[in-house]
């Protein structure tokens, strides 16, 4: 992968296919490899960019304290490096709350935002204690703890989990630990969708666990012009589980 330095850190990225670019933003506790099956499906349409965010994959990190907004910072930075204007990104879970941002911060330079299994709300009182219980855990214990907690969640597929539990388990504790407060932090994205005058898909797993897909069909009835695309039987990883159909509508970009 290649790098770029960034206030102390290090971002790193992967860059394949040509067209108009297309970030795509992983999950939580995950890193760009995600994305490898979906990739080959897209890279003859876009310009396919995908970075690791601060602390995860081969991204370094500072501190343990940065918010979303930090992190949607860092893919601006990225798209500066490479001399790109307006892209598009598809954010999954977490990495849909960074694309969120990023459109807050940077909506002249959005062509389309897309959201897979995730979500514009913010958390409530109780899910914010629950994420700050588990950095805590995380701390003490390892990253461990998060991957237990959350395999089953992510997906009913056992080949999917058997991909994921390896990239879970290389996360770095800082990363994780810094991510989860600052998703913990994170605000609400519902009225900014409203006004949000750019194209917007949606892509959701119709048996997610963990973000339902009612979060989904709220931005839906929110924004009428929004894009869905609901995968009958799809859990939390879209990517992973059904990469032709998420590549399919991903395309909707174009």
């Amino acid at each position: 992968m290649k790098k770029i330095s960034l206030d102390g850190f290090d971002l790193a990225y992967d860059r394949r296919g040509s067209g108009p670019p297309l970030v795509l933003i992983h999950g939580f506790p995950l890193d760009h490899s995600i994305w490898d099956d979906v990739v080959p499906l897209l890279e003859n349409d876009f310009d396919v960019i995908l970075p690791d965010l601060r602390g995860f994959g081969e991204s370094t990190t500072i501190g343990p304290l940065y918010s979303i907004i930090d992190m949607a910072r860092d893919i601006a930075f990225l798209l500066d490096a490479l001399g790109i204007e307006t892209a598009s990104l598809a954010g999954h879970s977490m990495g849909g709350y960074v694309a969120l941002a990023f459109a807050r911060e940077y909506p002249e330079r959005v062509k389309c935002l897309a959201l897979v299994a995730s979500q514009a709300v913010d958390d409530t009182p109780e899910r914010k204690e629950g994420r700050y219980k588990t950095a805590a855990e995380v701390a003490e214990k390892g990253v461990g703890v998060v991957v237990e907690a959350m395999i089953e969640k992510l997906t009913a597929s056992p080949n999917a989990r058997s991909r994921i539990r390896p990239i879970m388990e290389r996360q770095g504790v800082p990363g994780v630990v810094s991510a989860l407060k600052a998703m913990a932090g994170r605000d609400n994205s519902s009225a900014f969708l409203e006004s949000f005058n750019r194209r917007i898909i949606l892509i959701h797993g119709e048996a997610d666990q963990l973000i339902p897909v009612d979060r989904a069909n709220e931005i839906k009835a929110m924004v009428p012009s929004a894009f869905l695309n609901v995968l009958p039987g799809g859990g939390h990883m879209p990517m992973l589980e059904m990469p032709n159909e998420t590549a399919l509508a991903l395309k909707g970009i174009a």
